[in-house]
Order: C-alpha cells, then structure tokens, then sequence
C-alpha cells in the first residue's frame, strides 16, 4: 500500500467493505483515504474505480482529471507490481478501453488471487461488457486462494453466483448464492444472484417469496436496491399483475426525486418497454422518462445506456428525440477511434438495437425483424445480462409476430419455451401465433397453461 499510512489503510479496507455491500457510505469513506494519505497510490485508484462504475460520463470524466496526473508522478515511483497493475487498467478505463481495464485485473488475480477490489471490479467490468464466462472465471479462478473464513469470502461467492447464472448453471448458482446470502444477509449483490437463477428458471412465485422474506436486507440502503425492485416487477408481470409492478415503479423506480442516475432510468424504461410491448398502457409515466433522460444531455459514453434513453423517447412518442440520438451517435462514429469499447459497442449493437426500436415505435415490424435479427446471437457484447436483454429479444419476436413473420416467430418461441418452459408471456405468445395460423386447439391449451402458471405467482404475490 504505497503512500498509505495505517489510518489510511483503515479507511480503505471500510470503503471495500462499502463497496462489496453497495453501500453509498464508500464514497465517504474513499473520501477519507485520500484526506489521510493524498499520495495513496491505492486511494487513488480506488476513487478513480468509482468515478466509473456508475457508468456516468460526467463522473468518468472527472476522475480521469483527477487521476492522470497522480498516476504520471507515480510511475516515475517505484509502486508495487500489483500497483501498477491497477494504475494501468483504471488508466485504460479511464481512457476508453474497458475491456483493456478487464484483461489487466485478469492479469492482476492471477498473480494476486485475494485482491478483493481487483475482482470486485473486474466483475462488474465483465456485467457491463456481458462476457459471461469471464463473469463466472474471474471469480472462480480465485476462490481456493481465499480461505473460507475470510470476511470477504461471501461477497465472492456472491459474484460467483451471478456469474454461474449468466452461464446457465442455475443449480449451482442458487446454491451458491444462497450460502453467500447465508453469510452476510445484506448481501445485495449474492441476493440479487439468487434472484436471477428464479428469474431464468421461471420461478417467479419462488423469487417473490425470497425477495418478500429478505425486504429488510435489500429494498433499500444500498445501490442496487432500485435493480432488485426491477426484478420483483418482473416477477409481478409474470403473474399478470400489472397494478403491482406500477405501483412500484411508482414509489421506487422513477418518481419526482428520483436523482437520475443512468443505472436507475434503465431499469425503468426496461419495465415500461416490457408494458409497450404487452399493449399496456403507462400514461404519463413514458413523457417523464423520456424527460429525464433529455435532462441528462449523455455524450457518447455506453452504448446499453444509449438503447434505453431510446427506449423512453419511442415510448413517449418523441421519435424526433430517438432519431437526434442515433444521429449523434453515427456523427460521433465517424470521426471516433475504432478500438474503444463504446465504438465497437455502438457501431456493432447500439446502433442497430436503437433504429429497431425506433422502427417498432412507427409500426414497422418487418424492418425491426430485419434489424435485430443478424444481431440476436451477439447482444451480449454491449453488455448487461440475459434478464436485461430479454427486452430486445422480446421486442424481435414481438415484431415477427406484428409483421406476420410466422415461420420467424415459431422458431423464436421454440426457443424460448424449450429454455423457459414455465413462463406465462412465452404461452401467450405461442397462443397468439397459433390464433393466427387457425390452430384453436392449441392457442388453448397454450393459453390455459399460461393461466396456470401466472396464478402461482399471483398467489404468491398475494400472500
């Protein structure tokens, strides 16, 4: 820890403990490091890991002024190997090249398995580039380093949960999750693991029954609070109660005080998307989004940031504002350095995802199949994860289903039901399509077992 004096290196393990637990007390506390050693190299790194996590482009651009020219003075130091390393990959974050930032930290716990910020931020840099693998490896490649009676050893098994998950291990992630959970209630990261398995298994009456036991642990006092009413949402609209998922977007996804922040906004236009599609009617919930997101005037900065800000303005019928936004994006490519992650994010995903969305909003299903289709197989790479994504695969079949693209829509639905086999919105959906192909027997059938399945929810939500 160069630079750093005892008091300082006190201040810096409380931020750790903030950060694992998405507690906004670690900015205070990272605050404090630096108060106390302002040559920190580890400080300093830290602080400059927060300004981008958020993924705020004000906030990034801020600690990149801060940061650079400490880390100039450092290098002509004599930092630590393990120092250096993260002062190149927060330099490289910094600078535009996230993915650069995720091979270093790799890099950095191989040789250093039991830096707890190295794989906290190396975990949260595979969720915002959607690289499954590494999410579930980074992790998993250090636990026998750890011993199990660390203080931190839960929140790894927290990660590891989620990246468990995003690979399709949902046993073994439930498991996990569960024993991080079991470690440390307060958890939200290792809950929200948990949560995801429910989620991707359709066993959404199971996860309202986990997210109601743990109210106390999750719905608030922490980052991720407003992502994990998201999920409970989810679970609401699965058992066909539209009222509930309102009412909470109301009250705790975005309101009058709601501070704006990207990560919040996304949750929200992902929600009301769902109810578009759905034909529900979200009054003017979508001009009060689509406002809040105007407010933010985002410079090209994360392309998974950009699809929802365009969400919120097809949803509020400002396809003006969706069409300025992909128009600064294209200017923006034009004369942008091709090898940063958000060049290759928006030019590769961003941009298609937005002009679909924007031809669903006008009616035109068939140009949004055309759209999305020869991008469906490589959505992870702007990031986020299947739950979150499942809006735009959702919005593909929606238009093959609007455009008549039967053939489309049945192989997108054999998918889904062969993955997903309890999920109501996939037997509607079948029921539909064979409403239109004049199979009445089995539209039925498909639509009673959608029934089904939403009552198991519904009487969990009513409990």
């Amino acid at each position: 820890m160069s630079g750093t004096s005892a008091e300082a290196v006190s201040h810096y393990e409380n931020a750790l403990s903030e950060l694992l637990f998405f507690r906004g007390e670690v900015a205070t506390a990272s605050q404090a490091v630096l108060a106390a050693a302002p040559k920190s190299v580890m400080g300093n790194v830290l602080a400059a890991y927060l300004g981008l996590l958020g993924t705020e482009a004000k906030d990034a651009t801020a600690a990149k002024e801060a940061f650079c020219g400490f880390a100039d003075c450092v290098r002509a130091g004599r930092p630590t190997d393990r120092e250096r390393m993260h002062i190149a990959a927060a330099t490289s974050w910094l600078n535009g090249d996230i993915h650069r930032a995720g091979d270093v930290l790799g890099e950095l716990t191989v040789a250093f398995p039991r830096d707890a910020l190295a794989l906290a931020v190396g975990h949260q840099i595979d969720f915002l580039t959607g690289d499954a693998a590494r999410l579930r490896d980074r992790v998993g490649g250090a636990l026998t380093a750890w011993p199990e009676d660390d203080p931190h050893y839960g929140h790894l098994l927290g990660m590891y949960a989620f990246g468990l998950e995003e690979t399709g291990h949902y046993t073994r992630s439930q498991e996990t999750g569960l024993a991080a959970v079991e470690r440390n209630p307060r958890d939200v990261w290792g809950i929200h693991a948990v949560v995801h398995t429910y989620e991707m298994q359709g066993q959404f009456a199971q996860g309202i029954r986990f997210l109601d036991a743990r109210m106390e642990d999750w719905a608030a006092g922490n980052y991720l609070n407003v992502h994990n009413w998201w999920h409970y949402c989810l679970y609401a609209l699965e058992a066909g109660d539209t009222g509930r998922a309102l009412e909470i977007y109301d009250a705790v996804l975005h309101h009058e005080k709601s501070p704006g922040l990207a990560m919040e906004l996304l949750d929200a236009s992902a929600l009301l998307w769902r109810l578009l599609l759905a034909d529900r009617d979200a009054g003017p919930r979508w001009n009060r989004l689509a406002d809040a997101w105007a407010a933010r005037q985002d410079p090209p900065y994360y392309a998974f940031n950009d699809v929802h800000a365009v969400m919120a303005y097809v949803g509020a019928d400002r396809i003006p504002d969706a069409e300025r936004l992909v128009g600064e994006r294209e200017a923006w490519l034009a004369q942008a350095r091709p090898h940063l992650s958000n060049t290759v994010m928006t030019a590769g995903i961003g941009l298609p995802v937005c002009r679909a969305l924007i031809a669903y909003g006008q009616g035109r299903y068939d140009h949004a199949v055309d759209l999305l289709t020869p991008v469906r197989y490589r959505l992870h790479t702007f990031g986020g994860s299947h739950a979150q994504r499942d809006a735009v695969q959702k919005t593909l079949l929606e238009a093959a289903l609007r455009a008549g693209r039967d053939d489309t829509a049945r192989t997108l639905l054999s998918e889904r039901i062969g993955l997903r086999p309890v999920c109501p919105y996939n037997w509607l959906a079948q029921a539909r399509l064979a409403d239109r192909l004049g199979e009445t027997a089995q539209a039925a059938a498909a639509r009673a077992r959608a029934a089904e399945q939403a009552a198991q929810g519904a009487a969990a939500l009513a409990r």
